[in-house]
């Protein structure tokens, strides 16, 4: 029986998978992705239950599975990162430097409404161009170490 405990389900591993690519900082919350993936098992049956569609109840599920989660300050660093500086890095090290740079621009993320649909906002290219600058002034103060 241990081994049954080390089993995630279906909807846990989706999870763990959308955080390792995009939310690199939730990836090892452990409570956070079982909370999760039990919470979307539970509305997925509720649903089925009700009456709905194998596609609605997976609608439903997914919608409580990834509440929250639309718009990911990693991946617009790691974007930054591909976009404007790919030409002094090898591809190899595009995402291990977004990473390292995450935290060194987190007060900038502070200045922003941070919804799902900010990526659809006025403001995501004006975030988009400050990361631009702080990371240009990381990496002039620091290399590329």
């Amino acid at each position: 029986m241990p081994a049954e405990k080390n089993k995630m389900s279906y909807y846990s591993l989706r999870l763990k998978e959308l955080l390792n690519t995009s939310f690199p900082e939730l990836s090892g919350n452990k409570n956070f992705i079982d909370r999760r993936g039990q919470l979307a098992a539970k509305v997925y049956n509720d649903a089925f239950i009700a009456g709905n569609t194998i596609e609605q109840c997976n609608k439903i599920a997914e919608h409580v599975l990834f509440e929250g989660l639309h718009f990911s300050k990693f991946d617009i660093v790691f974007k930054v990162v591909c976009n404007e500086f790919d030409t002094i890095m090898a591809d190899e090290e595009l995402r291990p430097f977004a990473l390292k740079m995450l935290p060194f621009c987190s007060v900038l993320f502070e200045q922003y409404q941070l919804t799902d649909n900010f990526s659809d906002s006025p403001e995501y290219e004006l975030l988009y161009t400050e990361l631009t600058g702080t990371i240009q002034i990381w990496i002039e103060d620091n290399g590329l170490q």
